[in-house]
């Protein structure tokens, strides 16, 4: 199915990019991001103003309960939609991304609905975000924090017997001497604040959207500090 956008307005294309991923239409998004690009913007601009806009949008919503979770993964895919065109494209022109981020369910946990929206919201805020799966282990996150040195890992866990386990990779990160290279957030269902601290975590991310405007802050905040 072809789509034609060129009648519209530049403004009104990113609108409609906007409202489109918001509703979860991934062609349409993607005819957009190509139209965008025919149109002279630059990979960064379109992802900014159309890909990340409307995310923010989507963000806003999940966490005030307007959408819930199979819309907000709707969104997201339409999102990674538009990604996969954008994504080479940023790579060429060393578009400075806002940073890294490992994530990962913990050893003997399956669960991955919830930590592939938080990893999926984080690209649409423009993070790279190295998504290692579920049942990983301490080794796995110590590897991919090696080959990729992001600022943040994030670790998740649907069962109060895997919760433990963060400790673990934290302890490890802090036997490896690189604890205080990466800034550690936790999440999922009987994750709690308390929990976060006791682990020695740096921050507890309730839902995907409140993890992203901690990463975001984290990430601002390091970069002044510079």
């Amino acid at each position: 199915m072809d789509f034609d956008f060129s009648d519209l307005s530049d403004e009104d294309l990113f609108l409609q990019m906007q409202d489109d991923l918001y509703d979860g239409l991934r062609p349409e998004v993607v005819a957009q991001t190509n139209e965008g690009l025919a149109r002279g913007y630059t990979p960064q601009e379109i992802l900014d103003k159309g890909l990340v806009a409307g995310m923010e949008i989507v963000g806003v919503d999940f966490r005030d309960g307007i959408l819930f979770v199979p819309e907000v993964l709707m969104a997201a895919n339409a999102m990674k939609g538009g990604m996969e065109i954008l994504r080479p494209l940023l790579t060429e022109t060393g578009a400075e991304q806002l940073g890294k981020m490992v994530i990962g369910t913990v050893k003997g946990d399956i669960h991955d609905i919830g930590k592939n929206l938080v990893a999926m919201m984080m690209e649409g805020a423009g993070l790279e975000v190295i998504n290692l799966g579920i049942n990983v282990d301490a080794d796995m996150f110590i590897a991919a924090i090696r080959e990729h040195k992001p600022e943040l890992l994030g670790m998740s866990a649907l069962l109060t017997t895997t919760m433990p386990y963060m400790k673990v990779v934290i302890d490890t990160l802090g036997e490896e001497g690189m604890r205080d290279d990466i800034y550690v957030m936790v999440g999922g269902a009987p994750v709690t604040a308390n929990f976060a601290k006791d682990v020695g975590a740096d921050a507890y991310g309730r839902d995907a959207a409140v993890s992203v405007d901690i990463a975001k802050a984290y990430l601002l905040k390091r970069r002044q500090n510079r």
